[in-house]
């Protein structure tokens, strides 16, 4: 059975249990990947193991102009799901739970995230990070996880949460879980149900898009970028950016592991994908 809090004081008479207790951490409006998620907690945890959700829409990572307000919330569903995948507590606390001060000194404290936190998604929405960081800190104190999962969708988030648990001596593992997708190969997304059919259709071409970059690893970096950008572009897309980097968000290098990360309006709706690729190799 899944319990629901909403407090912080229920999370803290929350028995911890004799195993690990793993935490996925979510905006709610939960779907396949979410659920993968959850299940890959449950499989490390074990029976004897306790896994927790948060469903949180955190408004200090949304900029102005974002979708903050129309973001989709559903509890009663999230909570649904959760059930059906093990999940033992969903903590849905409300914005004064998460932000108790808002106006005194504590309120005014966030989590710097450094320089990978202005370059890609931080250079398109200045402050996300900060925002991100913060409330994933809190979350963790709040949770006492001894492993997190995030998703490799957020890419650039899942590096940085990662960095902030080293830098800050968390005894917290932070672990990345593939990307889930749609038939079509679109990433899963909580934004993917703004898109109507026809943006749908278009929104396909991201994937093909990355697929295209990989395919052209061989002649490096630069070969990358171009292939992913041309195929976005004949599909009448105009990307925020196709950047490759090192596993870590560094300079592209040589030869080896990197990362391909795009981001593309389609229609109204911002969209974010990456994939692993090897540079100097066959895709």
């Amino acid at each position: 059975m899944t319990t629901v809090f909403t407090t912080r004081e229920e999370l803290r008479t929350w028995s911890k249990g004799a195993g690990q207790r793993a935490v996925v951490m979510t905006m709610g409006a939960l779907h396949e990947g979410h659920a993968h998620l959850m299940d890959v907690a449950r499989e490390r945890v074990g029976a004897k193991g306790q896994v927790i959700v948060t469903d949180f829409v955190n408004p200090r990572q949304f900029g102005a102009g974002e979708d903050f307000e129309r973001y989709p919330r559903d509890l009663d569903r999230d909570v649904d799901i959760c059930a059906d995948h093990g999940v033992d507590v969903v903590f849905a606390p409300g914005v004064d739970v998460v932000y108790p001060t808002p106006g005194s000194a504590a309120g005014a404290i966030t989590i710097e995230p450094g320089p990978l936190g202005s370059i890609l998604e931080g250079a398109a929405r200045p402050g996300h990070f900060a925002g991100v960081l913060t409330v994933v800190a809190k979350l963790m104190h709040l949770t006492s996880p001894d492993i997190a999962f995030f998703g490799e969708k957020d890419y650039q988030q899942l590096v940085l949460i990662t960095a902030m648990a080293r830098a800050l001596d968390w005894p917290v593992a932070i672990e990345g879980v593939e990307t889930v997708r749609e038939a079509d190969g679109l990433a899963m997304s909580s934004r993917n149900r703004y898109l109507d059919p026809p943006a749908r259709s278009l929104a396909a071409r991201i994937p093909a898009a990355l697929a295209a970059g990989a395919a052209a690893s061989l002649q490096g970096a630069d070969a990358v970028r171009k292939a992913a950008a041309d195929h976005l572009r004949a599909g009448g897309l105009q990307p925020d950016y196709v950047e490759v980097t090192d596993p870590e968000l560094g300079p592209a290098p040589e030869r080896g592991a990197a990362r391909l990360l795009v981001a593309v309006p389609v229609a109204e709706t911002r969209l974010i994908d990456n994939i692993a690729i090897d540079l100097g190799d066959p895709a």
